[in-house]
């Protein structure tokens, strides 16, 4: 089977919210770096040379080492029935990942598998990202149960469990996501800015966060 470019797929409603996500992670990306840069300068000019530029190399390398990992749960209602909640979670474009499809340069998929294409520096560099969806035993009395398997650059990025259950008014989704790797300080606004417009973005897919929460942690999770 020959890949398909999905893009169309996108719903019109999320362009705005992933619009104003971009441009606030943007932003927030630029001033940790200018922060960081301007902590480097200062420690070199009021140190000694060797302590300055120790310190400097300290706090650069801080933004870059991978010594985090996140997890997160969520509690999803929505009018759709089971079926079509699953085949949406199943689908090239998955609810929770509004935030990569919805800025991605190109999407395609081939047998249940998607993959968005990202370029950057001036398009000078470009990295992939797949999505690959498994059926999995539903927990207890769900209607169904997924697992998303999500890889970037050709490394494991991160897994989400999720079971669905007919409310009998439409669905409740409940959804666990873990980390794959561990990532480095100057990611973390990336994060915080997507949990900011989280809601906005599932809301305009036809979501409501009934709960959720998020942590991050230098240590491995059980």
């Amino acid at each position: 089977m020959s890949p398909t470019d999905d893009r169309r797929e996108v719903p019109p409603a999320v362009g705005p919210v992933v619009r104003r996500y971009r441009r606030l992670e943007r932003a927030s990306g630029w001033a940790l770096a200018i922060g960081a840069a301007v902590v480097a300068v200062v420690a070199i000019l009021a140190l000694p040379l060797g302590p300055g530029v120790l310190v400097a190399a300290v706090v650069l390398a801080a933004l870059r080492v991978p010594v985090v990992r996140r997890r997160g749960t969520a509690r999803l209602t929505t009018d759709a029935d089971p079926a079509a909640v699953a085949a949406e979670f199943a689908g090239p474009t998955p609810p929770p990942l509004v935030f990569q499809w919805g800025v991605a340069d190109e999407i395609r998929s081939t047998g249940g598998v998607a993959t968005y294409e990202f370029s950057y520096l001036f398009g000078l560099r470009s990295v992939s990202m797949t999505v690959e969806v498994r059926s999995r035993d539903p927990d207890g009395d769900a209607d169904e149960a997924l697992e998303l398997e999500v890889s970037a650059g050709g490394m494991p990025w991160a897994r989400y469990a999720v079971s669905v259950w007919d409310s009998g008014e439409g669905s409740v989704v409940e959804m666990a996501v873990v980390s794959s790797r561990r990532f480095g300080l100057r990611r973390l606004p990336q994060g915080l800015v997507a949990g900011r417009y989280y809601a906005d973005a599932l809301a305009a897919q036809g979501y409501a966060v009934a709960d959720r929460t998020s942590s991050f942690s230098i240590r491995d999770f059980d």
